[in-house]
């Protein structure tokens, strides 16, 4: 007899293995605080991609992408825009991660799936416009360079802040 539960239990004869003798089931627990964290410091690399894209298109590329030839290597508000748009991105993306990893199974391969396809999206988008074809692939490499750096810095931050309960 079991103490516990009143009753001579044999798992090996039976099958069956009452509740308070089963092992407890791992329970993923996003560590929001730690996904954030991680979400504003992708915002910041992403705006600084853009940044630093831009120099190098434009300052030793020659390419005028984002702003018309003339307004140099640091271009105009347009850089500005363009830096804020990767950062709200970024914020974007990791609020979706949260989201994911909250309701939904195997929430990093549908995060991929998803920052994959709108990275591809972007870089699609320049070759629709009637920019010179210099600018509609400057303007792609520099949304594929965002997207990668925002996924990959995403999916790392999310596995970080995924904890299992025991």
């Amino acid at each position: 007899m079991d103490p516990q539960d009143g009753y001579d239990w044999q798992p090996q004869q039976t099958g069956y293995v009452p509740p308070q003798h089963r092992p407890r089931a791992q329970v993923p627990r996003v560590d929001a605080g730690r996904l954030w964290a991680g979400g504003a410091m992708t915002a910041l690399v992403a705006a600084l991609t853009a940044v630093v894209g831009l120099l190098l298109i434009r300052g030793v590329l020659g390419i005028p992408v984002f702003a018309p030839e003339g307004d140099g290597a640091m271009g105009d508000a347009s850089t500005g825009v363009l830096a804020m748009g990767a950062a709200f991105a970024a914020l974007v993306a990791t609020a979706l991660l949260h989201l994911l990893m909250l309701a939904t199974p195997q929430p990093g391969t549908f995060f991929v799936w998803i920052v994959t396809l709108a990275t591809a999206v972007m870089v699609l988008l320049p070759f629709t416009t009637s920019a010179p074809l210099d600018a509609r692939i400057g303007s792609a490499a520099l949304y594929l360079v965002i997207g990668i750096a925002i996924g990959s810095l995403l999916s790392a931050a999310g596995r970080s802040a995924t904890r299992q309960d025991f």
